[in-house]
């Protein structure tokens, strides 16, 4: 089942939550709504379920118009961020009760009911908890019903709000990693919402991220951490170190330091901000060229894989983040107090509305 949302608009009040979205998902694909609290990502997986109706705009599946169709109608599965499991059932009833309250022409017997709620136990891996009820399961275990009840009437398009947002994070991590492999084993078109960065980047096929009601970019995880399309992106997606400075003519000077920007040779003399990653910054004992600047190191935090080096930089005085592998840092042996040479291996620069 494929999904497309066609310039889609909502207000609440004098509250715009969305603004001419349009996003495509082809049938079979996961994925991620992403972005800040406000920013409109919840509201559009509500009017993709019917659950809202847009105020301008059209949401297709499989090239049919279901803007104005009831939730029942379009065939959807919701899994919500509190489960919203019925405290008095146990996790069979639960995960049954959509079959049951079919009307009498399309409901399945009893016993094909059974067999299908047993599958789905096993399918999520809660076998021998059928006669639980959910005070008895942990949040993990409860989510895990939830998304079964979801199952069971077997929909066309699974849409899930926050699904994993009120658990721990180690609960957090292995069930994203579950719903990966389920999603594999099923492939039902899946759309979900997350403001976690990391957990969008690992487990859909493509990212959408939102802000203020718009869509800043969309793409695989490679592509939007890789290539971030706009400022906004750049900041959203894990930490990033900001130079600014000015863009004259296809060079950047940015402090002290001055990089090439070609594709900006056409832009006369503008106020631009560079933007580098902590990986992506090289740090030397020596003076190479102009396209380093020196910086004094304040903090080592050498636990785990990764070494973070905090410092501050020469000419403007403003704080850095440089992360080194383990095997670099150790020939490297950094000292707290040393003055080294900050250089970027990669970068981008953004002025207004241009950008590399």
């Amino acid at each position: 089942m494929s999904i497309e949302v066609r310039n889609i608009t909502k207000t609440f009040g004098g509250f715009t939550a969305l603004k001419d979205v349009s996003v495509n998902i082809p049938t079979g694909e996961l994925i991620a709504l992403l972005g800040p609290s406000g920013c409109g990502k919840t509201s559009l997986l509500r009017i993709i379920a019917g659950l809202e109706t847009p105020d301008g705009g059209s949401i297709h599946f499989n090239g049919a118009d279901t803007t104005r169709h009831e939730v029942r109608e379009r065939k959807v599965g919701f899994v919500f961020q509190h489960y919203a499991l019925f405290k008095h059932m146990t996790v069979f009833d639960n995960i049954a009760f959509g079959l049951q309250v079919r009307p009498r022409k399309t409901r399945p017997t009893r016993e094909e009911i059974a067999a299908k709620v047993h599958e789905l136990i096993r399918l999520v891996q809660l076998e021998g908890m059928a006669q639980r009820y959910p005070s008895q399961l942990s949040g993990g275990q409860r989510q895990r019903v939830a998304l079964a009840r979801a199952l069971a009437v077997e929909p066309q398009v699974l849409l899930l709000d926050e699904p994993f947002g009120a658990l721990d994070a180690r609960v957090r991590q292995e069930l994203r990693r579950w719903l990966r492999r389920l999603h594999d084993e099923l492939h039902i078109t899946s759309v979900f919402v997350t403001h976690d960065q990391e957990e969008a980047l690992e487990v859909a096929d493509r990212v959408v991220i939102m802000n203020a009601g718009q869509v800043e970019q969309a793409g695989t995880p490679e592509e939007v951490y890789d290539h971030p399309a706009t400022p906004f992106v750049y900041n959203f997606l894990g930490n990033v170190n900001l130079f600014h400075g000015r863009v004259n003519q296809g060079q950047a000077k940015l402090g002290e330091m001055e990089l090439s920007t070609p594709e900006l040779a056409a832009v006369p003399d503008r106020p631009a901000v560079g933007y580098v990653r902590p990986h992506d910054l090289e740090l030397e004992r020596n003076y190479s060229n102009s396209s380093s600047v020196e910086a004094s190191i304040r903090h080592i935090h050498a636990v785990g894989p990764v070494v973070r080096i905090e410092l501050e930089r020469g000419d403007t005085f403003e704080i850095l983040e440089a992360e080194l592998t383990k095997d670099v840092y150790q020939k490297l042996a950094p000292q707290v107090g040393e003055k080294v040479f900050v250089r970027p291996r990669k970068y981008r620069v953004f002025v207004d509305d241009y950008q590399i």
